[in-house]
């Protein structure tokens, strides 16, 4: 049966909107975006030095750029393209539209034979890793809501740290053994598959338009299992409200409070909704800042050994490119166990233990990077040993700051009615949360390429083992914690936002 005026449902509506593919489907989407990311990182100083000609004493200078480049154009782009999701009806238009960028960004990477066609290249990557972060976030929100978050998110960063495993495991074999062409076919191949998924996905708000709920089906139970984060997070009250003033009315339709939700007065927002912007007010919450820090730490560590450990290990083991890619195994393999556990330890316990201790256990391998000398097994060994602390460090602040602030974000929605639109805060949130991402792949190769060739590795490791325990201060004081309302009256808060 179907709704009036929808005509006749898609062929495999069920099996195209059901969860498991959808969530399959930014899976595989971020593990492509992060494959063609990494696949170049081992192969990149070689191939600047081969088939561009750059000299050997510049080729650390021109990876870090390439490596920023990349990440400034997500920066630049990832805001422009939350507002585009939030604005658009469907969320799967902008979710084909950053393919399509990632097909030209792998097309002129294959091809190009000058610094300006390789930057080009990586700013079209970084086009595309902003939407497919910013959306494929929000449409994984949408479709487990913010009480499976954890867990999926988890498991989803499980599934993509593969791909950030075989991309430089890969990328060094194959180019040793058939060249750059072979690299990037294997490119090519999973840009099909990925095409293919995003074509077939349903988004369920779109299937639920053609599966009527009536006394003989009873309820659409996929759709219904799967309630959308804004239904869960601003679902309105059966019971009548009472009347408000006209500095709460964004109040009215609030649910019985429960243990999460115990006050929502403190994210009232006395003040117009930004025509584009509207969750710019939110941004001075200090629990959102903290999550994006942790974001910005996770990305800078990954950005440190992208643009420092080939060129590390080439001067320190004599390494070739497989050598060097094989030694991201250690780094990423962790992902493959831990990330699941991780976000369902977060689910259950909540985000605040994980924050501070992955944070704080992140800065002992950071400081250990140092005892690595030029030298043989034993030396490598010491290598890989460290890349596998930091392999288990990530994946325990990686799920924290997206369900941290995702419940933050839930809190002011359903303290803001129609404030945040229709669909609500989260693309702009995963948004600024693509560009804090961005930033730190932008400022870790930036800051660890001068640190290396001004003080050495071991020197660079230190300062960012300083910066983490730092990360985890901060997220003593702030993640987790109930921001306690202000006094003054609405009339006096008017124009500020209480509680922070």
């Amino acid at each position: 049966m179907t709704s009036s005026g929808i005509g006749r449902p898609p062929i495999f509506l069920k099996f195209r909107s059901s969860t498991p593919l959808i969530v399959s489907t930014v899976a595989i989407g971020l593990f492509t975006d992060l494959f063609l990311y990494g696949i170049i990182v081992p192969i990149l100083p070689f191939l600047l030095s081969s088939r561009i000609g750059v000299p050997p004493q510049d080729t650390q200078a021109y990876t870090s750029i390439l490596l920023a480049v990349y990440a400034g154009s997500s920066v630049l782009y990832s805001l422009p393209a939350g507002i585009i999701a939030d604005k658009l009806s469907s969320r799967q238009t902008p979710f084909l539209g950053g393919l399509i960028s990632l097909l030209g960004s792998t097309i002129l990477l294959s091809v190009g034979q000058s610094i300006g066609s390789l930057i080009g290249a990586r700013i079209l990557q970084g086009i595309s890793a902003a939407t497919v972060w910013t959306v494929g976030l929000a449409l994984v929100l949408d479709t487990v809501g913010p009480d499976k978050l954890g867990v999926t998110v988890g498991s989803i960063f499980s599934v993509i740290s593969i791909g950030a495993l075989l991309a430089p495991v890969l990328g060094g074999i194959v180019y040793d053994k058939a060249g750059d062409g072979a690299v990037f076919g294997m490119g090519f191949a999973l840009l099909g598959v990925d095409l293919l998924l995003r074509l077939v996905l349903i988004e369920k708000k779109v299937a639920a338009k053609y599966v009527a709920t009536d006394e003989e089906t009873g309820s659409s139970s996929e759709e219904e299992g799967s309630s959308t984060a804004t239904e869960i997070f601003a679902s309105s009250s059966d019971e009548e409200t009472p009347t408000m003033s006209e500095q709460t009315p964004l109040l009215t339709g609030q649910t019985k409070p429960t243990a999460e939700y115990e006050d929502l007065t403190p994210y009232i927002l006395h003040t117009r909704p930004r025509s584009y912007l509207p969750i710019l007010p939110c941004l001075r919450n200090s629990r959102l800042l903290t999550c994006h820090l942790i974001t910005l730490t996770q990305a800078s560590t990954l950005g440190i050994f992208d643009a420092t450990l080939p060129l590390e290990a080439h001067y320190l083991f004599n390494f070739t490119a497989l050598r060097a890619g094989l030694l991201f195994i250690p780094l990423v393999t962790p992902y493959l166990v831990l990330g699941p556990v991780a976000g369902w330890g977060v689910d259950k316990w909540g985000p605040r233990p994980f924050a501070i201790f992955g944070s704080l256990f992140l800065s002992l391998p950071m400081f250990l990077l140092q005892i690595v000398k030029p030298g043989g097994a034993e030396e490598i060994t010491k290598m890989c040993a460290i890349l596998a602390l930091c392999g288990i460090a990530l994946p325990m602040i990686s799920s924290p700051a997206v369900v941290e602030s995702s419940r933050v974000m839930g809190m002011y929605h359903r303290a803001n009615r129609g404030y945040f639109g229709e669909k609500g805060p989260y693309a702009q949130l995963y948004a600024v949360n693509s560009m804090v991402f961005s930033t730190g792949l932008t400022l870790g190769p930036l800051v660890a390429g001068l640190a290396r060739e001004k003080w050495g590795f071991g020197a660079m490791g230190v300062g960012a083992g300083i910066w983490a325990v730092a990360v985890s201060g901060a997220c003593y004081l702030r993640i987790g914690q109930k921001i306690k309302p202000r006094t003054t009256s609405p009339k006096e808060g008017k124009g500020k936002e209480r509680g922070q």
